[in-house]
Order: C-alpha cells, then sequence, then structure tokens
C-alpha cells in the first residue's frame, strides 16, 4: 500500500495562520455610492451567488437544465458555503428525494435516492467529474475542493452504467482559475472542532494555471471516546497545449481517521432508554483510518465549431484499516450487550478509460448534438478481514447502562479474505434533438461487456461471471412557455450482485426500469428555478434468502418506489435567496422469500421536506452582512427490516421516529479582505437518529454544536 504524506498531519493548521493573512488587504474599504449584491468571489466563501444552477456536467449535453427531460438538482458552491458545509453529509437534507443509510460506523457517505440504496457494501451511485468514485473504500466526502454537488435523478445507467434506477451524484472539483486569487479559513467550534482550509488558484505563464485546495480537521465529538481527524490535499492544473487543446489534472489525497462507531441500540424497540453519547465499542479499539488517492487526467480537443472530443483517464487507491468491537446481541436481560471485535485491511486499485467525441448535426430543420462515448475499467479489491465472534464462555460484554471498558480483548481469527475482480469496457450513444422550437428529445443507449471474479483464499474457490447489460434511455420535453417545461422520462438500469449462491454461481445482476413525469420552471432572469415530478421505479433481481439452502440467497427480490418531489432554488428576491424541497415516497418490497411483502424499504421516509433562506444585505458603512436559517423534517422510517414471520405474529415493526432540526447562519464582512461567520446546527439541541441497520446498530443524529470562523481572501 502506497505512503502518502500529508502537510501538517502532526497538529490542525494554525489558527493563527489565518488571522495573520486576514489584514493583508485594505482594512479602511470605503463603501460604494451604489452598493450591489451581485458579486460572486472565486475563491473562498461565496457572497451573493446562485442557488439555482442551468446546466449540469453530469448529463453530458449543452441543453439547458430546463430543457432537458430529467428532474437535475445541484447544490451550488454558493449553498455549500451558506450551509459551512464541510463534508456531503451536511447538505444531503437540503436535496429532495435523498434518505441517509447505513453509513459503516461513521467511515463512508452512503444515501438513498428516491427511496433504493446501493449496495450495503459498496454504497452509493457516486461519480467524480464523470468517473465512478465509489468502487472501492471511501471515506466521507470533504468539500473543500468542491465546486458543486450534482443529484442526477432517475437512471443514469444509458451514461455510466452500473448503477441504482432511483439516482446518481457527480462531484464536481474546483477548476484552476486564469486570475490569480487566494483566500485562508480557520474554524473553532463545539466538541474540539479545530479545522484549517486554503485555496489558491492563478496563471502561471500564458498556457498553465494551477489550483490548489488544502484542509486540516481535528474533532472530537457529542459520541464518548469518538474523535476525528482529516487531512485533505487537492491540486489541479490546466495545460494549454495548443490553441484547440488542453489539458487538466485534477487530484485528491485524502486521509480520514475515527473510531468504527455503530451507535445505540434499542431496547424492546424504543430508542432514548440509554443517551445518544453512549459509545457501545471499546475505545482501546483506536481509529480506523481510511485513505484515498485519486488521480484524473482529461485531454480535451475542439476539432471544429462543431466537434470536440475528451480523452479522460482516471486511477484510484483506496484502503480501509484497523480494529473494532460492535454490537453483536442484547441478551435477555435487555441490558447486557455482546459484542464482535473485527479486524479490517482492505485495499482497492481502480484504472478507468473514457474516450467520448460529441458534435452538432443538423438533418434539414431537426438539431442533433451527438455523443459517442467508449469506457473501459479494471478494478481490483482485496478484503480481508478476521473477527472473534462472543462465546457463552467469553461473550466479551458491556453493561449499555453502566459501560465498564478495558476488558480483554478477544484476538479475532479468519473471516474474509477474498480477492476480487471486475472488468468492464462499454460503448454508449446520445442524441440530444431540437425537433421543434418547442420539443426536445433527449435518446441513449450503453452496452456493458462486464466480467467478475471473486477468489476466495480461505475456501480456495474461485468464481466467474459475466453479466453483461444493455442500457436504454429516452425523454421528451415540451416548452409550452419561455419559462415552462413539461418532460416524461423512461429509463432502465442494471447493477451486479456480489457473491454466489449454493451452486458456487455468480447471480444476475440486478436490473431496474424507471418513469418519471414532471414540470419545469424557471424565472425570466434565470435566477431562480423549480422542479415537481412524479415517478415510478422497479428493481428485480433484488438478493433474497434461499428458501432451499439455508445460509444462501437466491437473485428473485423485487422492489418497488414511487412518490412525488418537489425542488426549489434561486434568489427570490434582491435580498433574499432561497432553497426548499419536498418529498412523498412510498418505498416497498414486493416479492421477497424472507422479508415481509409490502414492506418498507430501510431508512426511506414516507414524507421529507427542507427550507433555507438567507437575508444578505449591507450596512450604511458598506459592510455586508447575511443571515439565515434552515428546517429539516424528516418522517418516520423502517429501522429494521421485518421477516414475513414476524409479520404473521404480529411482532411490532422498528421504526426510527421522525424529527424537525433547525439550523442559524450569518456571516459578517469586515472588510473586502476579512469575514466573520456563526453557525449554529441543530439549534434546539432535538436528540433524533439519522440512520439505522438494525436495533443494534442505530446512528444518533449530531448534538447542537456552535462554530465561528473567519475567512480571508489575499
Amino acid at each position: 500500500m502506497t505512503s502518502i504524506q500529508y502537510p501538517g498531519a502532526g497538529a490542525p493548521l494554525p489558527l493563527a495562520l489565518a488571522v495573520a493573512a486576514l489584514f493583508s488587504g485594505p482594512v479602511g474599504a470605503q463603501p460604494s455610492e451604489a452598493p450591489q449584491l451581485s458579486t460572486i468571489e472565486v475563491v473562498g466563501r461565496t457572497e451573493s451567488g446562485a442557488y439555482h444552477a442551468e446546466e449540469a456536467a453530469g448529463a453530458k449535453t449543452d441543453l439547458p437544465l430546463r430543457e432537458l427531460p430529467q428532474s437535475v438538482r445541484i447544490v451550488t458552491r454558493q449553498a455549500i458555503d451558506d450551509l459551512r458545509a464541510t463534508r456531503l453529509d451536511d447538505v444531503l437534507d437540503y436535496v429532495g428525494g435523498v434518505s441517509r443509510q447505513n453509513n459503516l460506523g461513521g467511515l463512508w457517505d452512503n444515501i438513498a435516492i428516491r427511496g433504493l440504496p446501493g449496495n450495503e457494501n459498496t454504497g452509493m451511485a457516486t461519480l467524480l467529474n464523470g468517473f465512478s468514485s465509489n468502487r472501492g473504500f471511501n471515506a466521507p466526502r470533504d468539500l473543500a475542493s468542491v465546486e458543486r454537488i450534482e443529484f442526477l435523478k432517475g437512471t443514469a445507467a444509458a451514461l455510466y452504467g452500473s448503477s441504482e434506477p432511483g439516482g446518481t451524484l457527480n462531484i464536481v472539483s474546483k477548476r484552476p482559475l486564469w486570475k490569480a486569487a487566494h483566500s485562508v479559513e480557520g474554524y473553532l467550534g463545539s466538541y474540539g472542532l479545530k479545522r484549517g482550509a486554503f485555496d489558491s488558484t492563478g496563471p502561471i505563464g500564458e498556457d498553465f494555471a494551477y489550483r490548489l485546495n488544502v484542509a486540516v480537521e481535528d474533532r472530537d465529538s457529542f459520541r464518548d471516546h469518538v474523535s476525528a481527524q482529516r487531512r485533505v490535499v487537492a491540486p489541479a492544473f490546466t495545460w494549454r497545449l495548443g490553441r484547440d487543446t488542453v489539458l487538466d489534472y485534477s487530484g485528491e489525497l485524502l486521509r480520514h481517521s475515527t473510531p468504527l462507531d455503530r451507535g445505540v441500540v434499542a431496547v424492546n424497540n424504543r430508542l432514548g432508554a440509554i443517551p445518544r453519547s453512549r459509545f457501545l465499542g471499546e475505545p482501546a479499539d483506536g481509529d480506523v483510518t481510511v485513505d484515498n488517492q485519486t488521480h484524473q487526467f482529461i485531454l480535451s480537443h475542439e476539432w471544429s465549431s462543431t466537434w470536440r472530443s475528451r480523452l479522460g483517464l482516471s486511477y484510484r487507491e483506496t484502503s480501509l484499516n484497523g480494529f473494532s468491537t460492535e454490537a453483536s446481541a442484547l441478551l435477555a436481560d435487555n441490558a447486557t450487550l455482546t459484542r464482535q471485535r473485527r479486524f479490517r485491511d482492505f485495499d482497492s486499485d481502480d484504472l478507468a478509460l473514457q474516450a467520448e467525441l460529441q458534435g452538432n448535426v443538423k438533418t434539414g430543420a431537426i438539431e442533433h448534438e451527438l455523443l459517442f462515448g467508449l469506457e473501459t475499467f479494471r478494478f481490483d479489491m482485496d478484503t480481508l478481514m478476521l473477527r472473534a465472534n462472543p462465546t457463552a464462555a467469553r461473550p466479551y460484554a458491556i453493561d449499555i447502562y453502566d459501560p465498564v471498558y478495558g476488558q480483554p480483548q478477544p484476538v479475532p481469527g479468519p473471516n474474509t479474505n477474498t480477492l476480487e475482480q471486475q472488468r468492464n469496457t462499454a460503448f454508449y450513444v446520445q442524441d440530444a434533438v431540437k425537433l421543434a422550437p418547442e420539443w426536445r428529445l433527449v435518446a441513449g443507449v450503453r452496452v456493458d461487456n462486464y466480467r467478475q471474479s471473486l477468489d476466495n483464499r480461505i475456501s480456495n474457490t474461485s468464481t466467474r461471471q459475466d453479466p453483461s447489460a444493455t442500457s436504454p434511455r429516452v425523454g421528451l420535453s415540451w416548452l409550452p412557455a419561455p419559462q415552462w417545461t413539461v418532460y416524461a422520462n423512461a429509463g432502465r438500469s442494471f447493477r451486479p450482485n456480489a457473491g454466489i449462491d449454493f451452486a458456487g454461481q455468480g447471480f444476475e445482476p440486478e436490473n431496474g426500469r424507471a418513469l418519471e413525469l414532471g414540470t419545469k420552471w424557471e424565472s425570466a432572469d434565470k435566477a431562480m428555478g423549480a422542479t415537481a415530478a412524479v415517478f415510478d421505479i422497479r428493481k428485480r433481481n433484488v438478493l433474497t434468502s434461499d428458501p432451499v439452502n439455508t445460509g444462501y440467497s437466491i437473485a428473485a427480490g423485487e422492489v418497488r418506489s414511487r412518490g412525488f418531489e418537489l425542488d426549489v432554488a434561486g434568489q427570490l428576491t434582491t435580498n433574499w435567496r432561497l432553497n426548499a424541497s419536498l418529498m412523498l415516497d412510498d418505498a416497498q418490497i414486493l416479492k421477497d422469500n424472507t422479508l415481509e411483502i409490502g414492506g418498507r424499504l430501510l431508512n426511506v421516509p414516507k414524507v421529507s421536506g427542507s427550507l433555507l433562506a438567507v437575508y444578505e444585505s449591507m450596512f450604511a458603512n458598506g459592510q455586508r452582512y447575511g443571515v439565515g436559517g434552515g428546517l429539516t423534517y424528516v418522517g418516520k422510517r423502517l429501522g429494521q427490516a421485518r421477516t414475513q414471520a414476524e409479520a404473521a405474529a404480529g411482532t411490532p415493526a422498528f421504526d426510527l421516529p421522525s424529527y424537525t432540526t433547525a439550523k442559524l447562519v450569518a456571516y459578517w464582512r469586515i472588510n473586502p479582505a476579512l469575514r466573520a461567520t456563526l453557525d449554529v446546527d441543530n439549534l434546539f439541541d432535538t436528540d433524533y437518529y439519522t440512520s439505522s441497520y438494525s436495533r443494534l446498530w442505530v446512528t444518533p443524529g449530531t448534538a447542537r454544536a456552535i462554530t465561528i470562523g473567519l475567512q480571508a481572501k489575499f
């Protein structure tokens, strides 16, 4: 495994560095004669920027989002800054149709879009600048080097292959700028939070520009014995090789260390029996460390005014290493929790190549925007897990009401030792057609030739499968008025199933079908937009228990998600910007050999919604200020899947209770170079629970936290 060295790895970036840089700009700036609020900062925290975006790189078309027959929600850099979001998890509540899933004890991000989660071992479908970034073991996404987050609702398999039919995320990195700009930030907050960030960009000569983002963070937690450290270094450059040729590079080195924390347990289906701060692992296990290293090169060439090409190469290394103690069973006294001890040593390598040709042609009065693409990747994942299970003689238990740590720890033995190899070559084509001034058609298809092997080093067995797939998509938009769109789309998706059946054979891949009907509105000045959609999604070949061979699975399950979603974002008035979402979702099991038919899907609320509003203005002396807040509501969710036998016996379902949280945000621009911020999360210190894997692994929401910050440009 490659050793990665991080600047400042021994300590957080000193806050004094931020303070020293704050006064490098003019302190006594004079107020302008006619104050305006339209300025957008190029580095550091932005102000008076946009919540509403007009295009999405992940859609791979020049069609404006209002004309695209698909729901796309973009979280802009302005929204990220207003939320003081430093991780992907901080923005999820403000996007319609997103629900949190099992996050591997705080070691990765995992969500469901439109009710359908990804694989519990690989997580959600995520892209980084159009390349897959969820293969392997990925630390929670830091946003220091992120420009925007694109939530592509519905199936994206026609462009990106293996994915979920509910939606895909595309993370877009900050790019180098051709004008020098620099910023430095420092934050202090509740539970020992210390964070520093640096953003620098500019040209080096006429043909080369760079960007460098660095973030260093140390924090404790409202959870006992849980702290986290992260180091992020993200370099990027743009090199003009010729008049029509550009080479872009984007990289990221990220190290995240924290104890694996499975959260709290429910007692008799009831949460709150123990405080949300109670840690049920063993402090002596120490941290689990996740290392991620990403390098992307993209060579772009303009062949003519109508045709261009893109050649991209992506290489990623990921690793996860460390010990953990995890809940196994709550005994009959409802106080004694037996536990497992595990050791994980996971590594992966991911090499991907993309080649695309995109151009515009006319056939009479009809205009076509054609995209031809070829993608290939090779992915290797080495998984070693050792595990010690509790026994009657050695239960390795803890009293959940009066925990005593430091007992002798069992030595884990072999549990999993595998090498998985994935190979894929795919061809895709898309045509975005302007049929008439008021009609748009987008159609595409992708063919994946997928190969997967799994070598089990413990049993000395190997399995092979070739779950190739064809994924079509078609969508139609009608533009009845300059500000309105009505659209419909349909598409198919697939995702290979991991593992083997009783006969030692691989499973058929999951396949999905998604239907969507919606409408879009955009203000005349393009400062605000809204999308409302209804959808119906079905997914087949979901793994379910083998009714004949106990302990094995078969690909025979089926689930469905149907609902309504609304996203609104933009500049409401000169002073107010607004972000709002609403989701109504009925996600349930249609077919399964073990789980309750008609039962809900895990962690997916029937109702959820959010509101973020920020007011921005100026004092008489020209200093800017902004103040705002957010509200999020998440309805009741299923916390553990209920079996058919439990349903027949009338066993109550385990639900996570609904919750509402509030957030306050504020800033004061002291002078053009200096800015101060104040943020309060969970304003009313609400007890709530964000997700669950079972009654034994329930993740509590963050307690009230106050953060103050200073940001400077120089």
